[in-house]
């Protein structure tokens, strides 16, 4: 085992008995309720990671790009939903990956998508499975639940149609997990009434896919759904901790940064770590605690003097105190370590090219590699 001390700054930390534990607190919460889970893979794009979700052949998992879904074939995976809404001109890249033996589903919510995928499948003479995407919350994307043109796309598909999936985005914007509840409830609701459309107008809909970590994580019903699709939950953060979805000792991911000098007359430490390794993201500035660009912990994991990363420039991290109070900087010399826990695992993963995995708090067991990109 290396000690963190042997790392180069900023480096991605993963707490993997924090990862074992969140996994298996969502496996058990969905099996319970009588659904599959897909795991979605976007955060953490990294073989060793989900793996420990779900091992190559026992499941299906989720994808964001097409690049996810080479990698994780690669790696074992055949089972893979492409959830983001297709666009013509990757169909020749999904065909080429069913040809190889992916069984490749798209998602679409249009009479064009529909068109060009149709076409395709006839061109090939091989199907290309396909969800049709539903607005249940009028967050993103998707089909209003009721509307003809669900059996219009339904029909245009033909062979192809394999269900219907949503996502309650809106959850995000909840206060309370009273609130999360109400969108759970809403996003089964309204996949499981578009699926019956299908059905009365004599279209198969053998998929109902709903999915979002807040949504997850408060269901208490899933009559009807056939699988669930989170992905934060593998690694959680502090927006999801602002839901209510986690605590702050569930966040597995931190970055570790090095004390590289100070503003005393300011109460300012100056880190290593800027918005490259933290990314942009200010998620929290909406909740009802602004944790900055992070909160700060020292190098066992432990939340210190209420400090947070107050602003960031692009490799260089403003750690203050929340109140602005001074800080005594001798207790933080040039060279200390510190951990600081994301706003939005997503865009803080994606900054690096591995985690470097904590068995216990005092140094790095392994590493795992992660990829980006399209």
């Amino acid at each position: 085992m290396n000690s963190l001390h042997a790392l180069e700054t900023p480096a991605l930390l993963l707490d993997r008995a924090r990862l074992d534990h969140n996994l298996a607190r969502m496996r058990t919460h969905i099996t319970r309720l009588g659904a599959q889970l897909r795991p979605h893979v976007k955060t953490a794009k990294s073989a060793d990671v989900v793996g420990r979700a779900v091992p190559p052949g026992t499941g299906g998992i989720t994808v964001s790009t097409l690049k996810e879904a080479e990698q994780f074939f690669a790696a074992g995976y055949r089972d893979i939903l492409y959830a983001v809404g297709i666009a013509p001109n990757k169909l020749d890249h999904v065909a080429a990956l069913r040809a190889r033996g992916c069984d490749l589903m798209i998602i679409l919510d249009s009479v064009e998508a529909a068109r060009a995928v149709a076409a395709k499948s006839r061109a090939t003479h091989a199907a290309v499975p396909a969800l049709i995407e539903i607005d249940s919350d009028g967050h993103r994307a998707g089909v209003k639940p009721g509307a003809a043109l669900l059996t219009e796309i339904g029909g245009i598909l033909g062979a192809n149609l394999r269900g219907v999936m949503t996502h309650a985005g809106g959850s995000y914007d909840c206060k309370s997990p009273d609130e999360i509840r109400v969108y759970a409830a809403r996003e089964r609701d309204e996949a499981v009434r578009c699926a019956t459309q299908l059905r009365a107008a004599g279209m198969p809909c053998p998929v109902v896919s709903v999915g979002s970590t807040p949504t997850a994580t408060f269901a208490g019903d899933l009559a009807g759904v056939t699988e669930v699709r989170v992905g934060v939950y593998m690694f959680f953060d502090l927006f999801m901790a602002g839901l209510g979805v986690c605590a702050i000792d569930d966040i597995a991911l931190s970055v570790l940064c090095s004390v590289i000098g100070h503003q005393p007359e300011k109460g300012w430490i100056i880190t290593d770590a800027g918005w490259m390794a933290m990314s942009r993201d200010r998620g929290t500035a909406g909740q009802k605690t602004d944790q900055g660009y992070g909160v700060v912990c020292d190098a066992g994991g432990k939340p210190v003097d209420d400090l947070i990363v107050a602003s960031a420039n692009q490799e260089h991290g403003i750690v203050a105190r929340r109140d602005c109070a001074a800080i005594d900087a001798a207790r933080y010399p040039v060279g200390t370590l510190l951990r600081v826990l994301p706003n939005h695992a997503c865009a803080t993963a994606a900054q690096h090219a591995a985690y470097q995995v904590l068995d216990d708090a005092s140094g790095i067991a392994s590493v795992w590699p992660r990829f980006s990109g399209w």
